[in-house]
């Protein structure tokens, strides 16, 4: 009589594996531009963009750990040769998408520019047609060094209202970037209640306009309706520093950072753009970056971090007319209801 094998032992239950989830799209977006910014200083001619001569330092970033860069350029670095070498070295040898950012005092046609001290005003208070024929300078500027229409676009400040958003999809932007959840601004826009993935928006015509946020989400995920419900306007933008998690490495430090994809991921999160400024990474800059040793010690951050999210999830690196390419087949909702400018 033959003796029946003992039966094998049973397995222990496999740890959930976030590989197995579909890939996690990551946009990495700098907002290419001029110096000065970040002592309040808006200036309208003799811009400086020595601070573009560094984006070469980053092309690691694509070249070795697979995460092309997506540059929104401002027409004072379009208008100079210097500068525009080394986009075509981003461009031609790095993989970036060249995009456009309307940093609208500095932009032609310059009559009604407002003064270099405190800050420019309001898009939305701008008359319509000035601000279009800005955005048109910035396009064919862009255009003309690229060899093709720019079709990604991000406002600077921020400071897109949804009644300048019809203004891009005439001239031929088909993802904006523009909006910054869990952000309220005084007398500029309010996107606190956006969702932290894309979404489609009214565009021109029969055409549609991907929204393309930067991810910001909240530490607790029903308190934003209920900030937004409860405080006054002019609070609002405060929970941006005590509430919010994201991936933008000026805003938050590595551990956060890592948190946020985390968190992001596990509530469904499936665009992950996170971005900074160009005018950052120059020494003396900002005040993040204050000497040389600085700007190695944040870019060896992003460099860990992109290893990080490489080697931990299961990623794909794209621009945002890559993101914009493929949204058609991945089921991106419409804008879902809510109060603000997004």
């Amino acid at each position: 009589m033959i003796e029946p094998s003992p039966a094998a032992p049973s397995s222990p239950p496999a740890a959930p594996d976030v590989r197995a989830k579909p890939p996690l799209r990551v946009i990495v977006s700098l907002d290419v531009e001029e110096e000065g910014l970040f002592s309040g200083h808006y200036a309208a001619t003799n811009c400086g963009v020595r601070n573009v001569a560094l984006l070469p330092l980053l092309a690691p970033i694509s070249d070795e750990l697979g995460f092309p860069l997506t540059l929104f350029c401002a027409h004072t670095v379009f208008a100079d040769a210097g500068c525009r070498r080394v986009l075509e070295i981003m461009r031609d040898r790095h993989g970036a998408e060249i995009a456009a950012h309307l940093h609208h005092w500095s932009t032609p046609p310059l009559d009604d520019a407002p003064a270099a001290d405190g800050p420019p005003p309001r898009t939305d208070t701008l008359p319509q047609d000035l601000l279009r024929r800005r955005l048109r300078t910035l396009l064919d500027e862009g255009a003309r060094f690229n060899g093709a229409p720019l079709t990604s676009f991000r406002m600077g400040r921020w400071d897109l209202k949804k009644s300048v958003r019809p203004l891009l999809a005439e001239a031929g932007i088909r993802l904006d970037s523009s909006v910054c959840p869990l952000r309220s601004f005084a007398g500029g826009a309010d996107h606190f209640l956006a969702p932290a993935d894309p979404y489609w928006v009214e565009g021109h015509g029969d055409t549609r306009l991907l929204e393309a946020p930067i991810t910001q989400i909240p530490l607790v995920r029903a308190m934003p309706r209920l900030w937004h419900a409860l405080s006054p306007q002019r609070r609002r933008d405060s929970f941006h520093f005590w509430g919010a998690l994201s991936a933008n490495p000026f805003w938050h430090g590595p551990r956060v950072m890592r948190w946020a994809v985390r968190l992001h991921q596990a509530r469904g999160g499936r665009v992950l753009s996170l971005f900074w400024h160009s005018s950052e990474m120059l020494p003396g800059g900002s005040p993040h970056m204050p000497d040389e040793q600085a700007a190695r010690a944040f870019r060896e951050r992003m460099f860990a971090f992109f290893r990080w999210l490489r080697d931990s999830f299961t990623v794909q690196g794209c621009t945002a007319a890559g993101l914009r390419a493929e949204a058609d087949s991945l089921s991106f909702p419409s804008r879902p209801d809510g109060p603000g400018d997004w």
